[in-house]
């Protein structure tokens, strides 16, 4: 049974947004005391922070709309990595400081025009969250595409590393903006959004940081593991049983 069968088409989308920011806040907070300045420390886990925030917000909310008393906690904690329904991009391991800036600019460009049009949603909760979330998504666009430019017009080293961390992240962003039968399904409730307008604005701002960046746009290739289906590469599990074990190791603790 695939994960999408085990859920309500609306509560599913919810769960990819709040999937997406859970497992991306968990990567980013593997940084905090190794970052390599103190401003970077407190700028990835402030991030992190965000993330999380704009992750409790949206399974609580999936929690609601699936009626079976799950808060966020069981959402979170209590899931098996099948169910999750996350983006595979964010689950990729941090590498170096150049991976995870790569890796956190070509999200916060598409989460800033997802959320963009998701403020316009006829699911007036989610509207709500996604337009505070904006607000937050731009900030981290900034700090990414900062250090996007820093790394691609800095160095021959820092060139060179930054344009192959976009190599290897790349073919993770094309399940970002294909819509599948589900994404269809909410943008024709008008709970969802049109993919294809979220695609052309993450291209604009995608191609202008590269652009200043002096860095190449890698050429598009097919990527199978398109997480937001519930398919997972080899990383998504062994963060999931770090995330989740202290819960799962005392059920119900009060802290």
């Amino acid at each position: 049974m695939s994960a999408l069968s085990e859920h309500e088409p609306h509560v599913a989308y919810v769960l990819r947004l709040a999937d997406s920011n859970l497992v991306l806040a968990q990567r980013l907070g593997e940084w905090v005391g190794h970052a390599p300045a103190l401003e970077e420390d407190l700028a990835l886990a402030n991030i992190a922070l965000d993330l999380l925030g704009q992750a409790r917000l949206l399974l609580t909310h999936a929690g609601v709309l699936e009626g079976k008393g799950r808060d966020e906690d069981a959402l979170a904690f209590l899931r098996e990595e099948r169910e999750f329904l996350n983006v595979a991009l964010v689950e990729q391991p941090n590498g170096d400081f150049g991976d995870t800036i790569a890796r956190q600019f070509l999200h916060d460009a598409w989460q800033v025009e997802l959320y963009g049009r998701l403020a316009a949603s006829r699911d007036a909760q989610l509207a709500a969250i996604a337009t505070k979330a904006l607000r937050e998504s731009t900030y981290h666009l900034r700090f990414s595409a900062g250090w996007m430019v820093r790394l691609g017009d800095g160095t021959d080293e820092s060139h060179r590393r930054v344009e192959e961390s976009l190599g290897r992240l790349w073919p993770c962003t094309l399940e970002l903006c294909e819509a599948d039968d589900l994404d269809r399904a909410m943008l024709a409730l008008g709970i969802g959004v049109d993919l294809a307008a979220v695609r052309a604005g993450w291209d604009r701002r995608v191609n202008d940081t590269l652009t200043e960046a002096t860095l190449t746009r890698p050429a598009d290739r097919p990527w199978r593991w398109f997480g937001k289906r519930g398919v997972h590469g080899e990383h998504l599990g062994r963060l999931l049983a770090e995330m989740q074990s202290l819960h799962r190791a005392h059920p119900g603790a009060q802290w």
